[in-house]
């Protein structure tokens, strides 16, 4: 077998999970990935996540162009940089990032890379690259990046600020998770809502994102954490992982059951689902100065209802969080760096590895609500992943 570097101009076939069109079911092919351009890097993967996000293109309730190859969270190797790129070389373990931020316009500027404008006008509604074009295609016609990722692959080419360095200690498979759930859910305790020691905090939803927030919120030395779910196996992890009391949402009014552990109402809500009856419970849960934080996403076009008087009267904010409102090139090492220590357990949130041909049904499992983050493992380059 040839080096990485020597095959870097050479388009290579790999397998993805593709997605066609709603109602279709997702395919396991042969996808030609073009080598990286200018600012761009390849990556072998070594382990992607299962999200919610992918099943939202799946069920049509997001517009994304098709054919994509779909997948957003994960990690590998890099095996060859396009010209230009000096701040990763083949043989760096890398964290893949959805937000690959361009550095330059006014929110990266201003020190909000999350909102980088280049990423919400051009790579992920287009499905493309910076370029505005994809590396991507099958049996000759062009095919569609994921969030600039797509990392349900064998390789990736994704621009090099979607590529984050880590430390090479740490487990590929696990860290895979710190590139979308784990940045996500501590990233909205820490970096949007600001959590301070001793606060009230309900978390509502304990899939991967929830308990990465309830995970954040033990971080931050929160004074009470509450874990809102319907799956009473969810409810258990998150009191192993840091939460200091459950609701089981079946049981009846999710407000109600919040306001009699915390009568005067909480200091912040985070809702990790993003369905609408979620998102006003935790409006509605809210005391005196508190904040909502949305962290799950909902369909589009979806629209909630909450009193902004009684918003007003009671100094109370809702806050929108997008990846966290993370930092990746400072967020993912660090957050790395509490998964080796022992700080962040990532590896209990795990609920199956499974290889690449059972995406389909991985994802199946995560839409019937009791899967935790599922992980599909790459079969191929395997001397590379393993650096």
């Amino acid at each position: 077998m040839s080096s990485p570097s020597s095959q870097k101009n050479t388009a290579r076939t790999v397998r993805g999970v593709v997605f066609r069109s709603p109602g279709q079911e997702v395919t396991v092919t042969d996808v030609t990935l073009a080598p990286p351009g200018p600012g761009e890097v390849e990556v072998a993967v070594a382990a992607a996540g299962v999200c919610h996000s992918d099943l939202h293109v799946i069920r049509g309730e997001w517009d994304h162009p098709v054919p994509v190859v779909l997948g957003h969270e994960g990690s590998g190797v890099v095996t060859s940089v396009g010209e230009g790129v000096t701040s990763l070389e083949p043989g760096d373990h890398v964290v893949l990032s959805w937000v690959p931020s361009c550095g330059t316009c006014r929110f990266c500027v201003s020190g909000r890379p999350a909102a980088c404008s280049l990423v919400a006008e051009v790579v992920a509604p287009g499905g493309v690259l910076y370029d505005g074009t994809s590396r991507l295609s099958i049996d000759g016609e062009p095919a569609h990046h994921y969030l600039g990722v797509s990392s349900f692959a064998e390789r990736v080419v994704v621009p090099a600020s979607g590529a984050i360095k880590v430390r090479e200690d740490a487990p590929l498979d696990v860290i895979a998770l710190v590139g979308c759930a784990i940045a996500t859910g501590v990233g909205a305790v820490r970096n949007t809502a600001g959590v301070e020691p001793g606060a009230t905090v309900a978390v509502i939803g304990c899939g991967g994102v929830g308990l990465s927030c309830v995970q954040g919120a033990r971080l931050a030395k929160a004074g009470r954490i509450v874990a809102v779910d319907v799956v009473p196996e969810k409810l258990e992890l998150a009191r192993r992982l840091g939460a200091t009391d459950a609701v089981d949402a079946r049981d009846g009014d999710v407000v109600e059951a919040l306001r009699a552990l915390v009568p005067e109402g909480l200091d912040y809500v985070f809702d990790a689902i993003g369905k609408i009856e979620t998102t006003e419970q935790s409006i509605a849960a809210l005391g005196q100065g508190g904040a909502a934080v949305i962290v799950g996403l909902p369909p589009a076009g979806r629209t909630a209802r909450f009193d902004p008087l009684a918003l007003a009267e009671a100094d109370q904010r809702i806050l929108g969080s997008n990846y966290g409102s993370v930092d990746a090139a400072r967020d993912i090492p660090a957050l790395v760096d509490l998964v080796v220590s022992g700080d962040l357990d990532v590896e209990s949130m795990i609920s199956a590895r499974r290889p690449l041909d059972e995406a389909g049904d991985a994802l199946a499992d995560l839409a019937s609500g009791h899967a935790l983050r599922q992980l599909l493992m790459m079969e191929t380059e395997k001397e590379e992943n393993r650096r």
